[in-house]
């Protein structure tokens, strides 16, 4: 599921990668919003690939431009940019599971209250957004689009607080899950990150303006300062005269996503005061230092290998080389009309460098292991380049549960750790030997001396299954319920 969750949206059964599906940014009191947050989400644009949206307000109205599609197919040229006036924005880029991808569910969602225009975005999930939906529509609520974020918008039209922080704060302690929001008044730029700190979000400034962003990465692209990271259960507010901030939840221990080092974050993002890169690098030693093999080279399946197997390398003494090389080019658009061609689909993104892998032992590293059917797929075009062993190394501990906070996983059953031990894993993808990297040897690539069980710095519920938010919304089958939607069809 994803941040602004489609109720009903599959995961697709042909993908194997992890997908964290939103991107956030919001600036206030700069003459150049609107295009300072289209850079912004350029820069966010790995957190989500299939819509983008930015609403600004003029002083006068709010202005919106949605549209499916990247960042850039909508809003790089001047004339977009022009339409999107005033001094106040936020933007959302956003990736959906599979099923329809339609404009409605495109992100900043906007609503008209009494008080005035709000519009929100959202990066996360609510895991109790579906009972409170249907709480809603059974006391005459009319839903506009099948995201849990219109919960929140629902929630704060029906509050009967006087101000709009006020009303935004009873709307969001109603939510269970994980969530970094940011919400643009007339007057205002809100962000919240919910109770745990599960999604990230970070306070900047440029030139006097507040920045808010999922990632430093946004900040850097437009020449931001990075002020701090937003805290767990903080609400911020945002004026023309300041920034305050409130703890509705009271203070509590933070458990950030774990994932947003393994995967998620761009790697020259700093995430929790730690550089993702670094964190990623310092995976591969602690791999290395758990289960090294005699080899030749160690290679990365890029892109997001590509840290850990330099560290795996430095720590092992053995040469990096890219024996895979990624084209960047290639959509989810193609289309796949034979067996035949669908067969040949990893050799469009991917290709063996054969000069870097022929008659040589190989270390392939990787970030963590979904499905399995891709890592079956590599393995066998390096030993088809003439590899003379093929190691499969993993970055991360097994994937054995689901997730619910944001990230696109398959249900419990289609996750190949949860359906294999170690041995019949490494059978499947057809590697000579398998190994993941410890729980504890994660933790000490974030910079702890191990895994605190009584007390878990992270969320890391997909390697230990200890969720960490109540999980309303789920049925005894371990997939979130669903009900019968409207399907766009022109």
């Amino acid at each position: 599921m994803t941040g602004g969750t489609d109720f009903h949206e599959p995961f697709d059964i042909n993908d194997d990668t992890l997908r964290e599906e939103c991107g956030v940014f919001g600036i206030l009191g700069h003459e150049d919003a609107s295009a300072l947050t289209a850079l912004g989400l350029h820069a966010l644009q790995h957190r989500g690939q299939e819509a983008a949206g930015i609403v600004t307000f003029d002083n006068e109205q709010f202005r919106a431009e949605r549209h499916l599609g990247l960042v850039g197919d909508h809003f790089s040229d001047a004339e977009t940019i022009g339409r999107l006036t005033g001094r106040a924005a936020i933007g959302h880029v956003r990736y959906s599971t599979t099923g329809e991808t339609i404009l409605r569910n495109v992100q900043p969602l906007f609503a008209e209250l009494e008080g005035g225009g709000i519009a929100i975005c959202h990066n996360g999930n609510f895991t109790n957004a579906l009972t409170l939906r249907q709480q809603l529509i059974r006391d005459g609520a009319i839903c506009q689009s099948t995201s849990d974020s219109e919960v929140v918008l629902q929630l704060v039209a029906r509050s009967r607080e006087q101000k709009i922080v006020d009303r935004f704060v009873e709307a969001i302690t109603q939510m269970e899950g994980a969530y970094a929001l940011v919400a643009l008044t007339s007057k205002k730029l809100i962000g919240a990150r919910d109770p745990l700190g599960i999604r990230p979000l970070v306070l900047g400034d440029l030139n006097g303006a507040p920045i808010l962003a999922s990632e430093t990465c946004a900040l850097d692209i437009i020449g931001a300062k990075f002020i701090r990271d937003v805290e767990n259960g903080e609400v911020i507010v945002c004026t023309s005269t300041g920034i305050q901030s409130f703890f509705p939840f009271g203070k509590r221990p933070a458990r950030p996503d774990i994932f947003e080092y393994v995967y998620f974050s761009r790697p020259d993002s700093i995430v929790g005061g730690r550089s993702v890169y670094d964190v990623r690098r310092d995976m591969g030693r602690e791999l290395a230092r758990e289960s090294h093999v005699d080899a030749d080279v160690i290679v990365p399946v890029p892109d997001s290998g590509v840290p850990a197997a330099i560290g795996y390398s430095q720590e092992s003494g053995v040469p990096f080389e890219l024996g895979i090389i990624r084209n960047h080019y290639v959509g989810r658009t193609f289309i796949e009309p034979t067996q035949q061609i669908r067969a040949l689909g990893v050799k469009m993104k991917h290709s063996a460098n054969r000069s870097q892998i022929e008659g040589k032992r190989v270390v392939l590293v990787d970030d963590s292991l979904v499905r399995g059917t891709t890592s079956v797929k590599i393995v066998q075009m390096i030993r088809d380049a003439g590899a003379k062993e093929v190691h499969f190394r993993l970055a991360s501990p097994p994937i054995k549960h689901s997730d619910y906070y944001g990230i696109d996983t398959p249900v419990r059953e289609k996750l190949l750790a949860a359906k294999y031990g170690l041995e019949e894993m490494c059978n499947y993808i057809g590697a000579d030997s398998l190994a993941f990297l410890s729980v504890d040897g994660i933790y000490r690539a974030a910079g702890y001396d191990g895994r605190d069980n009584e007390n878990p710095q992270f969320t890391d519920h997909c390697f230990t299954g200890d969720y960490p938010t109540p999980l309303t919304d789920l049925s005894e089958d371990q997939d979130f319920v669903s009900a019968p939607r409207l399907v766009e069809v022109g």
